[in-house]
């Protein structure tokens, strides 16, 4: 599989959809941006921002590794090596570790995320959405404010809208240009609320995808979150970005077409709902559904690599 020599491509999202989209871009023969959320204060990236007042590095250090020249070689594998146990080091991987020593040896956070990218060989670029310290906060569907990036995705209601503090925060402005100059656009998967639409809420994303003369293609979750997205279909998904500051940026919508409920690692994965009247429903709002059987046999609320490269190829 192969496109045009020079072909540009930018990935828009976070969590571990964006480092799977990257590498289909690559198979594919596009020139990929990953443009990466910031709004993570969870995990190792959460203590990191507290303790060391840094940016998250957990979703940028995936898609570096996710773009590496070889994702399996062994200074990517001590980028996605995590800490089982030691006093302060628990939890950590230590990828994070070394952005954060990074950053503070090269004077800043993107100078932290171009030295990495330079000794994991990177093929494309990897940016933050933007380099402003931002919270993540939001109303679930009951009318109760949560905050922060981490307690919205275990939320037990499903999230209804999300919003920054502070508002309007400015983005990095190489993300702005790598908009402008993108033949395709790609929107996800990822969780839809904590991973894709903060960064939409960064100044200047949404008008510049709005703007963009590139196919623009969301993929759609193959499963919900419970909590976040619990009780969503394919629509409702799409509605939700376009609330967000997308109406009329969308050409694509990648939707899976759902079998019998399923289990992953024991657990009831729902996913998410496609019927035609769903697919009607996301004509309405401008956008072409596109739907594909896209789920990973073994981790059924995950897409598959190469069934996802082949949804793409068909709409690119």
């Amino acid at each position: 599989m192969s496109a045009a020599p020079g072909r540009k491509a930018v990935a828009i999202g976070g969590g571990t959809g964006l480092p799977q989209v990257l590498r289909c871009l690559l198979d594919l023969g596009y020139e990929p941006t990953a443009v990466v959320t910031m709004a993570d204060d969870g995990g190792s990236s959460g203590m990191l921002r507290r303790d060391l007042g840094i940016l998250p590095p957990g979703d940028i250090r995936n898609c570096l590794v996710a773009l590496s020249e070889d994702e399996h070689s062994a200074i990517a594998q001590v980028f996605q090596y995590r800490f089982a146990d030691g006093e302060g080091l628990a939890g950590h991987a230590l990828g994070n570790l070394i952005l954060a020593a990074l950053a503070d040896i090269t004077g800043g956070f993107a100078n932290a995320v171009s030295a990495a990218g330079a000794a994991l060989g990177v093929r494309g670029r990897v940016l933050p959405s933007t380099l402003e310290d931002i919270a993540l906060h939001g109303v679930d569907r009951a009318g109760t404010e949560v905050f922060g990036q981490a307690r919205l995705a275990v939320n037990e209601e499903a999230v209804d809208r999300v919003f920054l503090q502070p508002e309007n925060p400015h983005a990095y402005p190489p993300v702005i240009d790598a908009i402008r100059e993108a033949d395709v656009i790609i929107i996800g998967p990822g969780s839809l609320y904590t991973s894709l639409i903060p960064n939409f809420l960064i100044e200047g994303v949404a008008e510049a995808v709005r703007r963009s003369s590139a196919t623009r293609i969301y993929v759609c979750n193959v499963a919900n979150l419970r909590g976040e997205t619990h009780g969503l279909d394919a629509a409702d998904h799409v509605r939700a970005l376009v609330d967000h500051g997308l109406k009329g940026a969308l050409d694509v919508a990648i939707v899976h077409v759902p079998s019998d409920r399923v289990c992953d690692d024991g657990r009831a994965v729902e996913p998410v709902g496609v019927s035609d009247e769903v697919l009607e429903r996301i004509r309405a709002l401008g956008v072409s559904p596109v739907t594909a059987d896209l789920a990973d046999e073994d981790q059924p609320s995950h897409h598959s690599r190469a069934a996802l490269a082949r949804a793409l190829e068909g709409v690119l």
